[in-house]
């Protein structure tokens, strides 16, 4: 008899599954809706993006309006019909639900057991609280916003389908600037898709490098309708957007998150329309008057110049213009004759000076003690005589004059003076050697003796 193997007991965990010993999909969903049962009530914010009542229930759709994301809800009526206001599709709510799974779809949903609007003092609290913590951030900071272009090649327009801002900024534009070239997103500007729809049209635009500037508009409207252009997502994506972005949602009173961070603020549409592009009348009527001003600047300064010119030519040198030749040739003429005077008197007192200081040299040389009768005596070696007591007796000594000179012998010395001083006396005899240098006649020049 062949054994019957028992069925293997299932896993308790999700941690203890394997390949081997897996859960059905009935266990899984038994689990999950287990977990789920366990979770307690809760209070849950949405905007209504669907609302279908059938009998004694309404079901309904609550979106997040920041992100892409929904949940089924069922709702008692009696819990709809003890609101305040009709709810409709649109509409910002709080829910008070559990939830619930369901094992044969595999679907979650919250069951609710109360439903209240989320009233307009709510709203402006949370979007004041937004507002502050962006701007805490700097997203609204105006150093970090880009001026718009002067005259942009093409205009990205975000708007409505078929709305009256289109046609107002368009409109307004092309009545300025004939020319002008619009990129048009129409998107949904309220209600649960507006947000969505208004970001991915921003990010297409954006990417288009033909884009100069892009235009977010839309009409007035209540504060609910408005809520999308204060959400947190649109107004960070035009933070970042590389593209000027200009806003223009709603009327003058109307101040979305949208308008801070953009890059500037219309009042209008039709404000967008005029802002985004120059006035081609007005800008023809600067350039013909610039021109104007130009032509007459230009012929001003040609009549000061034709002035100017006719001055010049008016004066002398240009009536004669080798006058200021003559003049200078003239004076160059006085200074090259007082040049010359001035070197000649130079040359004149600088030769007086030099037969001066010749004539004072010539006094004061040797030779002119000679002429005047002088001799000098020397000794055979070139010493001069200066003492009768150095000259030796018969010594040849030699007797310079002015012309020439001639040898002697002294027949005497200092020794002899006294034995021969009769003969000196003799006035026949050859002098004895004296002083150095005498007086003598002249008489003519004879070879000196050997």
């Amino acid at each position: 008899m062949t054994p019957v193997s028992l069925p293997q007991p299932l896993p308790e965990k999700a941690a203890d599954t394997s390949p081997e010993q897996p859960w059905p999909v009935r266990v899984l969903s038994l689990k999950i809706a287990d977990y789920v049962d366990r979770m307690s009530q809760l209070w849950v914010e949405g905007q209504v993006v669907q609302f279908s009542p059938r009998g004694g229930t309404a079901y309904l759709t609550l979106r997040d309006p920041d992100v892409d994301m929904s949940l089924s809800v069922s709702v008692p009526m009696n819990a709809v019909n003890a609101m305040p206001t009709p709810l409709a599709q649109g509409a910002r709510v709080v829910v008070q639900a559990k939830p619930a799974f369901w094992t044969k779809r595999g679907t979650m949903q919250l069951e609710a057991r109360q439903i209240r609007p989320v009233g307009i003092g709510d709203l402006l609290a949370r979007v004041e609280i937004l507002k502050r913590l962006l701007a805490a951030e700097g997203v609204f900071d105006a150093d970090r916003k880009r001026p718009l272009p002067f005259l942009p090649g093409r205009v990205g327009l975000i708007t409505g389908r078929n709305s009256a801002a289109e046609r107002d900024v368009v409109e307004n534009a092309r009545r300025r600037w004939p020319a002008v070239r619009f990129e048009i997103r129409e998107v949904a500007v309220q209600g649960s898709a507006a947000v969505t729809e208004v970001i991915a049209a921003l990010t297409e635009l954006d990417a288009d490098r033909g884009v100069d500037v892009i235009v977010i508009a839309r009409g007035g409207g209540a504060l609910e309708e408005l809520l999308p252009f204060s959400n947190e997502a649109m107004v960070r994506a035009v933070a970042q957007a590389r593209t000027p972005v200009i806003s223009a949602i709603g009327h003058e009173v109307d101040q979305p998150l949208l308008d801070l961070v953009a890059d500037w603020r219309a009042s209008t549409p039709t404000d967008a329309g005029k802002r985004v592009v120059p006035d081609a009348a007005h800008e023809v009527a600067t350039v013909t008057q610039a021109h104007e001003r130009l032509v007459r600047a230009v012929a001003r300064r040609l009549e000061s110049e034709r002035r100017g010119l006719g001055a010049l030519l008016s004066r002398p040198v240009m009536a004669d213009p080798t006058a200021i030749v003559h003049v200078r040739r003239d004076e160059l003429a006085r200074l090259r004759s007082r040049g010359a005077g001035r070197v000649e008197a130079r040359l004149h007192r600088a030769a007086d000076q030099v037969e001066h200081l010749r004539r004072q040299v010539a006094a004061l040389s040797p030779q002119s003690t000679l002429e005047r009768g002088y001799a000098v005596v020397q000794h055979r070696n070139g010493t001069v005589v200066m003492d009768h007591a150095d000259v030796e007796p018969d010594e040849l000594l030699r007797v310079r004059v002015a012309r020439g000179d001639f040898g002697v012998r002294p027949v005497t010395t200092l020794a002899d003076k006294t034995d021969h001083s009769d003969e000196l006396a003799a006035p026949d005899r050859t002098p004895t050697a004296g002083p150095a240098v005498r007086p003598r006649k002249k008489r003519p020049p004879r070879q000196a003796a050997s």
